[in-house]
């Protein structure tokens, strides 16, 4: 007859996980600016980055965000943090790249946002910087990606970037600190359900 080991108390495995916990926040020792992707396609990536933003923020740190696509519309986002006096922001898109047809004037305003972009990430007064939609600049070669890629390594020390876009290439990944991959399960708009101030944009 085998007898049954008695089960782990929630003390116990909370004991165990504590110290597991404790060992890698003991380890973690080194302060500075990261990289932070946020890919995939499912819904979230740019609320995400400016979550962050605004947390850096309440914490009194200087930020700045480039959105390279959304242009056409004023996003509530826009309207509530564009006029904070610790928020740089640019909107330097025309709008969703079917929108403009017209390759000419979406490499022109790409390269518009990477001059100001490329000043940001040479600002060591700011503490973070947010390039929204940046990764479709490299899907659609608007932007070559080694200048972007030298630009990042030789940012301040204490600077954290966050670069949303559904794909991320390769060399950009492999720079990078921190990689979220967020996944659509399900769409309202797949149902029917317009874009909605407050929710879309």
């Amino acid at each position: 007859m085998t007898l049954e080991k008695p089960k782990k108390t929630h003390e116990e495995r909370m004991a165990r996980k504590k110290a597991v916990m404790d060992e890698r926040i003991a380890n973690a020792k080194e302060e500075r600016g990261v990289l932070i992707l946020l890919k995939g396609n499912g819904k979230g990536k740019s609320s995400s980055a400016l979550g962050t933003m605004a947390r850096c923020v309440g914490h009194e740190k200087a930020a700045a965000v480039v959105q390279f696509i959304k242009g056409r519309r004023e996003t509530g986002e826009f309207k509530f943090f564009s006029s904070h006096p610790l928020i740089e922001w640019h909107v330097m898109g025309e709008g969703f790249t079917w929108e403009t047809q017209s390759r000419e004037r979406d490499e022109a305003a790409a390269a518009h946002a990477w001059e100001i972009t490329e000043r940001l990430l040479q600002d060591p007064n700011r503490d973070i910087v947010v390039l929204d939609e940046m990764a479709y600049m490299f899907k659609y070669r608007y932007l070559p990606l080694e200048p972007v890629i030298a630009a990042l390594k030789a940012r301040p020390r204490h600077q954290h970037v966050i670069i949303t876009g559904r794909v991320m290439p390769e060399a950009l990944e492999e720079i990078a600190d921190t990689i979220s991959d967020i996944k659509d399960q399900r769409h309202a708009f797949r149902l029917g359900v317009t874009s909605q101030a407050g929710i879309e944009y």
